[in-house]
């Protein structure tokens, strides 16, 4: 997986170890049978994955557009078509589904999913309500299957290390949480012919739709419990259509502030029409500030020499022979005063939040191959489930207070033993 799995890693990040061998013995060759449904953008983003990854074989695609289905058959001529999911999920050949479509249809596909037998990987967020989450979670619980969510960033090598600093001490205590994510761009596709308004524009109705917070927000607040070890109490927050008014429902600009118990604070924000500050997970703590996106953290108090003093003195000394092609010295000093240091060495792919349909590198790839080998193991991987129920449960209850335009606290209905306050 190309993170380093050691006992310290694996106690903060202990799905990276699951499913990484198969009972008794190595893989020798076997393939996990994935069946897809949802061929849109996303979904072919998923199955340019499947197609590099050696342990699994798409053998199946489903979808009820038809421009869409025929696109994916032509990146994978023999595999079966559909048009109907539960059809698919009656297919004795298919061992796992990867369920890539719009939010208000997660829910019921992966509850049949699961009562038909299948493995079940899926985009995030885990569902359009809370109820339908806690249905899913309850599922799980009860099924010998394997079920996981794309919650990428936990198999993102410099989150997982990043993480394993914080939860170390080295930047000390942990005071402050400020996560943003910004973009300039309407969300709008293209439309045929309008009555496929609301099936292709599905992300900018709130029946389909939890707009940035299930879109964007599901990520970062899941890296922020994954920090903390543990969920806010309350969330309060305001969200206006302040640009696009085209029609939308959602909104296309949210500043939410979630408090725990402790009383650190997440301050999320997002916008989709201005992309300067574009996106950065950043956790403040006494002794320093990691920004988890960018794999750099810096010190309150350094000592170190700055790259570009480095480079200086190297100048001077004309030592060019001297000059590393790559290292954390090297980093852009993007902060006053403040020296930046990586998480990890060597080259760290960033992802500046800008695509619409998955970047490279950014642990999607990970998590993907992850589950084709628990699909063929049968080993779970622990608290994926757990954890984007987490994530979900925070982004809908934002949505609550924001459209209610009030403080909203953890409801007791909806917490699971796996949650700590």
């Amino acid at each position: 997986m190309g993170v380093a799995t050691g006992g310290a890693l694996l106690a903060t990040s202990p799905w990276l170890n699951a499913s990484a061998r198969k009972k008794g013995g190595e893989l020798s060759g076997e393939k996990a049978r994935i069946g897809m449904i949802g061929t849109g953008s996303r979904g072919q983003y998923n199955l340019d994955l499947l197609l590099h990854i050696p342990h699994a074989q798409v053998v199946a695609l489903c979808d009820n557009y038809e421009p869409n289905l025929q696109t994916a058959a032509a990146l994978v001529p023999g595999a079966k078509l559909y048009r109907d999911y539960h059809k698919l999920l009656e297919d004795k050949d298919i061992d796992g589904v990867v369920i890539s479509t719009p939010l208000n249809w997660h829910a019921p596909m992966v509850l049949d999913a699961i009562a038909a037998g299948k493995n079940v990987y899926c985009e995030k967020a885990m569902a359009r309500t809370m109820e339908q989450c806690k249905a899913i979670y309850d599922a799980y619980r009860q099924t010998d299957k394997v079920v996981y969510f794309c919650m990428q960033r936990m198999f993102d090598e410099k989150y997982a290390k990043g993480i394993q600093m914080l939860q170390n001490g080295e930047l000390g205590d942990i005071v402050g949480m400020r996560c943003h994510w910004f973009r300039n761009a309407d969300w709008r596709r293209e439309v045929p012919s309008p009555e496929l308004e609301r099936k292709i524009n599905w992300r900018l109705y709130k029946e389909s739709s939890g707009g940035l917070m299930t879109e964007l927000g599901c990520h970062q607040l899941e890296v922020c419990n994954w920090v903390a070890g543990k969920l806010p109490v309350k969330v309060q927050g305001v969200g206006d259509i302040v640009h696009w008014k085209d029609g939308r429902e959602v909104y296309d600009s949210v500043n939410v502030i979630y408090s725990f118990s402790d009383g650190v604070k997440i301050n999320y924000e997002s916008l989709i029409s201005n992309k300067f500050n574009g996106m950065e997970d950043q956790i403040l703590g006494t002794k320093g500030t990691i920004d988890l996106a960018r794999g750099i953290y810096w010190l309150e108090d350094d000592h170190t020499q700055s790259g570009i003093r480095q480079l200086l003195e190297q100048v001077k000394d004309k030592a060019f022979a001297a000059v590393p092609s790559a290292g954390p010295s090297w980093r852009p000093e993007t902060k006053t005063g403040h020296i930046p240091h990586s998480v990890i060495q060597g080259d760290i792919h960033v992802n500046g939040g800008q695509s619409m349909i998955g970047a490279a590198n950014d642990g999607s790839d990970k998590i993907m191959s992850a589950y084709c080998r628990s699909v063929i193991t049968g080993e779970k991987s622990p608290n994926v489930v757990e954890e984007a129920y987490c994530a979900t449960i925070l982004c809908l209850l934002a949505n609550e207070a924001m459209e209610g335009q009030k403080i909203v606290e953890f409801p007791e209905e909806y917490k699971i033993p796996y949650m700590k306050f």
